[in-house]
């Protein structure tokens, strides 16, 4: 603890120095980019902990749902610790526990009565911190109902490339198609069979969601381009291997042109926007990652509760399980947030 809190006055004494110097903000390093929400990264982790039942939920209402207790081991694995590792390897332990012990025979993963905005949300989410999970701690029976997920996943695609609320293959929407994505991406990047169809039809669909103002529609045909939604599609792009194009160029400059609006609050589904959001700008790079990670980390330092906690209608666990991403996103600890 007390190496910890030294490394951290360095990198704060660095980030001084650094300004003082007259440093750009594209000077600074991970570490020093980070250090302003070491505490508040902290206290949001305990809080997630001190949350965490015995069974592995994170609580009531939308505690038990698989997607929130998937993005809480996810909040836990980009601090560093790893399954069994770490201050927080036993509760991503729990978390992958509660995922397992929820998957159902045919693969899907989900909490029969848990409060929910879409159980293919739910699949997607678990889906994606059971693959990172396997990743770092090979285990046969999380490799076999990961599989499985990853099947169902690839069995309940629509004609059109996408995926909607429930495990059919009728409608599609990016917001639910980018869990899915996301959840193969982690699997192929651990290991596990995609077929190359199967993403080769998510890039079609999500390019037919793109508008002609760079922004994403929520289905194709839909020219009412919206932050979060946009954030979803330029990632969408980068977890199918779409590094660069025309498709991202645009996607991301419609992202710079919502910059002031969204970092000041003014934005539906704000913790769901700014997840994907601080993925697509991470993976830019340069100016647009060093002048937007710092702008939501301030403000995210600001909105924290006393508690440790952030809040959101969806519930605290949610809104501080996608705060505690967002904030830890240069520490580079996850694959599938890495570049």
């Amino acid at each position: 603890m007390i190496a910890r809190r030294a490394t951290r006055a360095l990198a704060a004494l660095l980030v001084l120095l650094s300004l003082a110097h007259g440093a750009s903000a594209a000077e600074l390093s991970p570490a020093q980019l980070v250090s302003p929400a070491e505490g508040a990264i902290d206290r949001g982790l305990r809080y997630l902990a001190g949350q965490q039942r015995d069974d592995g939920s994170m609580g009531v209402g939308y505690g038990r749902n698989v997607a929130v207790v998937g993005l809480s081991g996810m909040a836990f694995l980009a601090s560093g610790s790893t399954p069994g590792r770490g201050p927080y390897g036993e509760n991503i332990n729990r978390c992958v526990d509660y995922l397992l012990d929820n998957t159902q025979a045919g693969g899907f993963i989900t909490v029969d009565g848990a409060t929910s905005q879409g159980p293919m949300y739910g699949h997607g989410f678990a889906t994606l911190m059971l693959a990172e999970a396997y990743g770092m701690s090979p285990r046969a029976e999380l490799r076999d109902k990961l599989a499985a997920a990853i099947k169902l996943i690839v069995t309940t695609q629509n004609d059109e490339g996408g995926w909607r609320y429930q495990p059919r293959p009728v409608e599609a929407d990016i917001s639910v198609t980018i869990c899915q994505v996301m959840a193969l991406r982690a699997a192929r990047n651990a290991g596990l069979h995609v077929p190359t169809d199967t993403i080769d039809r998510t890039v079609a669909y999500v390019r037919r969601c793109q508008n002609a103002d760079g922004g994403f529609g929520y289905m194709p045909n839909d020219s009412s381009s919206l932050f979060p939604r946009s954030a979803a599609g330029v990632v969408a792009l980068y977890s199918a291997g779409v590094y660069e194009g025309n498709e991202v160029d645009r996607g991301l400059a419609y992202l710079d042109r919502q910059r002031l609006r969204v970092l000041r609050g003014r934005v539906a589904h704000y913790f769901y926007g700014h997840y994907y959001a601080a993925q697509a700008m991470y993976q830019a790079g340069g100016d647009r990652w060093q002048q937007w990670y710092p702008a939501i980390r301030d403000e995210l330092i600001a909105r924290q509760r006393p508690g440790g906690n952030w809040t959101y209608s969806i519930g605290p666990q949610y809104a501080t399980a996608m705060a505690c991403i967002v904030l830890q996103t240069p520490n580079d600890m996850v694959p599938i947030f890495q570049r």
